[in-house]
């Protein structure tokens, strides 16, 4: 059911207090030809009560004969930012980015967010977004779980139906989304919920077992039958099951490029107001699938880019995949049991 202009306006206000948005700051709506008008002209409304500038910069899209998917992570790096210094410079000069098109893993974006910019990814139908409306306790939950994740050597990650993978952590940062942007140089989704970081290169090691249930993004697919990834120094060395297996090897193929079979970010997610079922009422195009990344207890793992990180892969393929029924320990702790969140962090 769609919301009113009234309740994402709300949400929107309590967005941008928690993101400290003071009068007289710029911001800049990012917009292109796939923005939700409801959000951009909800979002405006806000900006302006908040007595900040509202500045629209409109861009054409990009990709759209390479990629074989109109979702826009499925062919990630290059964007209408890509060589455009005036829109990049703008964008840096601004107190706030809301990006309403999805700059995620471009060069651009750490370009801005190094020079101290903000930015907001807000691309989730309203609805999404109203019924994940980020909170301080969003936060509080994310960073508890972040220290503990900060520190740990080792992630173990089993399930009965016979995953069984270990990574090694510390060589790479950590992602806490919990959905805004409170300081300098922060990016942040609305809506989110999740933790992540990215496995010390080349230690990815065992299998991973998808099971019926289990999602893969962004082909936004619940899948019906067992796909087994052998994991093998850092990378998926072999993809095994039937057709839907095999679709999905085919497609990460067609990108000609070895980095893409990189195991990329490794994670939990803790938001409970975000739910499994939701991706399957929504036609592929509507949502990018933000329920299954960040619901509650699952253990979401992609392959591809690693640059946002840090790392130096920027493959255009970047697979994320949410499972179910999984058991996630650091170190020996276990944060996420048979898919259910423990101690702290339920």
């Amino acid at each position: 059911m769609p919301v009113s202009d009234y309740e994402l306006v709300q949400s929107w206000r309590q967005v941008l207090g928690l993101c400290n948005l003071q009068a007289g700051q710029s911001v800049t709506l990012l917009t292109s030809s796939a923005t939700n008008e409801q959000t951009l002209r909800c979002a405006i409304l806000a900006v302006q009560e908040k007595g900040a500038f509202a500045n629209r910069l409109d861009l054409q899209p990009s990709n759209g004969g390479t990629s074989l998917s109109r979702d826009p992570l499925a062919y990630v790096g290059k964007t209408p930012l890509t060589g455009n210094r005036a829109a990049v410079e703008m964008l840096k000069a601004s107190d706030l980015v809301l990006d309403l098109m999805t700059l995620l893993f471009s060069a651009e974006q750490h370009e801005i967010l190094e020079a101290g910019g903000r930015i907001l990814l807000v691309v989730e139908p309203p609805e999404i977004l109203v019924r994940m409306t980020p909170t301080e306790e969003d936060r509080t939950k994310v960073l508890t779980a972040s220290a503990r994740l900060r520190a740990a050597k080792t992630m173990t990650v089993t399930s009965s139906a016979g995953t069984d993978a270990t990574f090694a952590l510390g060589q790479y940062p950590i992602l806490e989304e919990y959905g805004f942007v409170d300081k300098p140089g922060r990016w942040d989704h609305w809506p989110s919920g999740f933790l992540a970081t990215w496995a010390n290169e080349g230690t990815a090691q065992g299998k991973i077992i998808l099971a019926p249930g289990d999602i893969l993004l962004p082909q936004k697919s619940y899948i019906t039958s067992p796909i087994t990834c052998h994991l093998e120094n850092g990378y998926v060395k072999a993809i095994e099951g039937g057709f839907e297996a095999e679709h999905l090897r085919d497609y990460m193929e067609s990108f000609n490029d070895p980095e893409v079979f990189a195991i990329s970010h490794i994670g939990w997610g803790l938001q409970n107001r975000a739910h499994w079922a939701v991706m399957g009422f929504y036609d592929g195009e509507a949502s990018i699938g933000m329920d299954p990344r960040a619901c509650a207890g699952n253990f979401l793992w992609s392959t591809g880019p690693n640059n946002e990180a840090g790392g130096e892969r920027d493959t255009a393929c970047h697979i994320d995949i949410p499972m179910r029924n999984c058991t996630v320990k650091i170190d020996d702790e276990t944060v996420v049991q048979d898919g259910k969140l423990t101690g702290d962090y339920a």
